[in-house]
């Protein structure tokens, strides 16, 4: 599924994009789940352990901007992560043993789909090392009118930012003003419903609001090498077994010299990544927009 060279572009820039990972029957499978999901968040006008909500969202008019661990929530989800096709893109880029740290889906509906502010993931949950990636699963077509999601190459190798906010508090977002070269040098990840796009842990990322008249629907998958250990601890040691997607469970932890910042104290606002940056005094996208 991906050449030699495909490994080396991800090890040089921290991402790539791989086409057609998924085939139609399987993205329509994924089209009717998200649906009857979507059409089940009527029953609730606040937040779920399942449902992230968009503003404006009612029974009459639902709007969803994320789907929480949708790995827990229907098989179907599961299984994708699970697929010998993604495995093996995983296996290459990352290695033998796999664990599944976490995942999510990203909504954004046409016309208000709510950006995300610049951040890299290593601020949320650092490990013992940064074999980490997320694939980005591509639901709709892609383009850079629906709020693709931008990476920039090369960030993976250096600067861990700060993700606090000024009351000394984790925010979740950096603050734009120190990464502007950065910002100027993301490229989007774009290509056809079915694509995915890889990117490292450590590398800068972010979105804008979707204006266009069509959805972006992102699945997010967390993948950590099995000898890679949260720095914030193992609460259950059985489920975090449960999550190897290969290999065996690992008690010992491989150690990188790697930068790190913890994401202490906790933000105030907890939730999803969209309750954590709306605390932030200095954001990117909504003050472009």
């Amino acid at each position: 599924m991906i050449s030699e060279r495909d490994v080396q572009a991800y090890q040089r820039d921290g991402v790539i994009v791989v086409p057609d990972v998924l085939g139609a029957d399987t993205l329509a499978q994924l089209r009717t789940v998200i649906a009857e999901l979507v059409a089940g968040s009527a029953r609730t006008l606040e937040h779920t352990d399942v449902y992230d909500l968009e503003p404006g969202h009612t029974a009459e008019s639902p709007r969803v901007r994320r789907i929480k661990t949708p790995h827990k929530v229907h098989p179907l989800f599961d299984q994708i992560v699970r697929s010998p096709a993604v495995l093996d893109i995983l296996k290459k880029l990352i290695g033998p043993g796999l664990r599944l740290h976490g995942s999510k889906l990203n909504m954004k509906s046409a016309h208000y789909g709510s950006p995300v502010e610049w951040h890299q993931d290593w601020a949320f949950y650092p490990h013992s090392n940064d074999d980490i990636l997320a694939i980005g699963v591509l639901l709709d077509d892609t383009d850079l009118s629906n709020g693709p999601m931008l990476v920039t190459p090369g960030t993976h190798t250096g600067e861990v930012w700060s993700h606090h906010g000024e009351d000394g508090c984790f925010a979740g977002l950096i603050d734009p003003d120190t990464i502007k070269a950065e910002i100027e040098r993301a490229v989007p990840c774009m290509g056809r419903a079915g694509s995915m796009s890889f990117h490292h842990v450590r590398a800068l990322h972010g979105s804008a609001m979707n204006t266009s008249d069509r959805p972006r629907n992102l699945l997010l998958y967390e993948v950590a090498a099995s000898d890679a250990w949260p720095l914030m601890g193992v609460r259950d040691f059985d489920e975090f077994n449960s999550r190897l997607l290969s290999g065996d469970p690992v008690v010992t932890p491989r150690l990188a010299d790697v930068p790190v910042r913890m994401p202490l104290p906790p933000a105030k606002r907890q939730g999803s990544i969209y309750e954590t940056q709306s605390a932030a005094k200095k954001s990117y996208f909504t003050r472009a927009a």
